[in-house]
């Protein structure tokens, strides 16, 4: 196994180690600290807190390196599909390390926290990003998807405002619903044009050609997945905040798990 194959596997045990850690350790003594609604949610709400406060976490992390890699990383600018890897490849160890500690949380409280969407999410990505950290290609693309995590925090404060209990209609939480599908919108759905000419203009170049047949279809497949999920998703966003918008003052919409 080469050495950077090697490290970024120690990485993605790492990354699961630590997120594990934030969920069973630092997130139930530091959360009843910061909100006294903690301590009264049941114990699958208090589950899936922890759960959001590590994705929270996980989302500043990756977005803030990925962020860093798009505009100081020369190497895979200038070459998207064989650039040097290496900085490209800790940011999806990480993502990796995370998405696995992740399924299994969701494999342990499947009752409680079931969402197949997201689910189909972390397959496709990890079956992608493994090319990514097996043989260290698509750097650039690999990179560019994890913009999307910018979103998740917006996402996530929404729920901590339900789960205290904060009517949607309240101003920090339309405010935070209105950064959340601004933000969601640019990172996952305005940059999908942008994102497909880039890959389009790679077809038949050489550095293409010399992907081979695996690679070339986890990319193009998981690609396909995501942004489907991502449609769904900003739909599903857009929905909800209308609906908000639309109650009465001081009111709360029917809430389902997707919202």
């Amino acid at each position: 196994m080469e050495d950077s194959v090697f490290i970024s596997f120690c990485v993605v045990g790492i990354s699961f180690l630590v997120f594990q850690a934030i969920f069973s350790i630092i997130s139930p003594r530091i959360s009843p600290k910061i909100s006294d609604s903690y301590k009264k949610l049941t114990y699958a709400k208090q589950c899936e807190w922890d759960s959001r406060i590590v994705s929270t976490v996980h989302a500043l992390i990756v977005g803030s390196f990925c962020l860093y890699i798009l505009v100081y990383d020369e190497a895979v600018n200038a070459d998207p599909i064989w650039g040097d890897p290496f900085q490209v490849k800790m940011n999806v160890a990480i993502t990796c390390g995370y998405l696995v500690y992740d399924l299994l949380l969701f494999a342990r409280f499947w009752k409680e926290m079931k969402d197949p969407y997201m689910v189909c999410h972390h397959f496709a990505v990890i079956y992608s990003y493994g090319y990514v950290l097996n043989r260290g290609v698509l750097p650039y693309f690999a990179n560019f998807r994890l913009i999307s995590e910018l979103s998740t925090p917006f996402v996530n404060q929404r729920w901590f405002f339900d789960a205290v209990n904060m009517p949607r209609s309240s101003k920090p939480v339309l405010v935070n619903g209105l950064a959340m599908a601004v933000v969601f919108f640019i990172v996952r759905i305005a940059v999908i044009p942008s994102y497909y000419s880039q890959v389009f203009a790679t077809f038949g170049t050489e550095g293409y050609i010399r992907l081979g047949i695996g690679p070339q279809v986890a990319w193009i497949v998981s690609c396909v997945v995501l942004d489907i999920l991502n449609v769904f998703w900003m739909y599903k966003i857009f929905r909800g905040f209308y609906k908000v918008v639309k109650s009465k003052p001081g009111g709360k919409p029917t809430r389902n798990h997707a919202d």
